[in-house]
């Protein structure tokens, strides 16, 4: 997409987007049961973090979501959005004693309030996964790696394309997966919020090739995540009566085996912003 040479056609509520983003984030968090994944009620597969750190980094992180919602009105190419993500980074850090408690969260919802920045200013038409694949995708794609994360370590091992892959397209797990699991579980479960947002992390653990998945548990791990998440959803999912215990036996199993599917949280938090958003 060619940066418009029009002015921005109408002012951009940059720190409205940060709030939304960092309240999606800890909407994650308040979620449960979430296979392996911290929440209020424990702390999943994790020992190094519980749902106070997540919470805390989450509102470190919403002046730096503000600050991507601006450049993005700006009409700034991914070099500033990246400045500004590697310094959400470190605030991150510092907060958390090192722990990484957002980074797959700081790129793909850092993304997503860059496209809304920009979709707002310049009223274009279009999702903002759409946007984020048109005006940033080839970028993306031609970005420095981090060459000691996870998703660069099981990019290596097993050849997925991870978070940079889906970001370059658009986010389909978002728009093809996470939001349609949404809309299906408050049908299935009306009035129950907390449902819908685990028929939607169910969905995309059974569709998504989770680099969180493979880095701890390899293919065999990943398979095994799969497969539970399925059968959850073919059991009806949140519209069988006993959802609840079977997604807490899902939850069990999971940290018995050390699997967490952090990448599918982070694309359910950013499922969360996208449809308050008008997606």
């Amino acid at each position: 997409m060619t940066m418009p040479k029009a002015t921005p056609c109408q002012a951009h509520d940059a720190a409205a987007t940060g709030r939304w983003a960092s309240e999606c984030l800890r909407l994650e968090v308040a979620t449960y049961p979430k296979p392996g994944l911290v929440s209020h009620v424990d702390t999943g597969a994790h020992q190094d973090m519980d749902a106070a750190l997540l919470d805390a980094s989450a509102a470190t992180l919403e002046a730096y979501f503000a600050d991507l919602a601006e450049a993005g009105a700006a009409g700034d190419p991914m070099g500033p959005l990246r400045v500004i993500g590697m310094a959400a980074e470190r605030a991150m850090l510092a907060t958390t004693g090192g722990v990484n408690t957002h980074r797959g969260a700081i790129f793909g919802m850092g993304l997503l309030c860059a496209a809304a920045g920009f979709r707002d200013a310049y009223r274009t038409p279009g999702t903002l996964g759409s946007i984020v694949a048109a005006r940033w995708g080839v970028e993306i794609l031609d970005g420095p790696v981090a060459l000691h994360s996870h998703g660069s370590e099981v990019a290596r091992r097993h050849g997925a394309g991870g978070a940079r892959a889906q970001a370059a397209a658009g986010f389909p797990a978002l728009y093809e997966v996470a939001l349609p699991a949404l809309s299906l579980g408050r049908t299935l479960a009306p009035g129950d919020a907390e449902a819908a947002r685990v028929q939607a992390c169910l969905s995309l653990i059974a569709s998504v090739e989770d680099t969180n998945l493979l880095y701890r548990g390899g293919p065999q791990g990943l398979a095994f995540a799969r497969l539970q998440a399925r059968r959850f959803l073919d059991e009806g999912g949140v519209g069988a009566a006993d959802w609840r215990a079977r997604a807490a036996s899902i939850h069990e199993a999971f940290v018995a085996r050390r699997l967490s599917p952090g990448g599918c949280a982070d694309l359910l938090a950013m499922a969360l912003f996208a449809d308050g958003l008008g997606a």
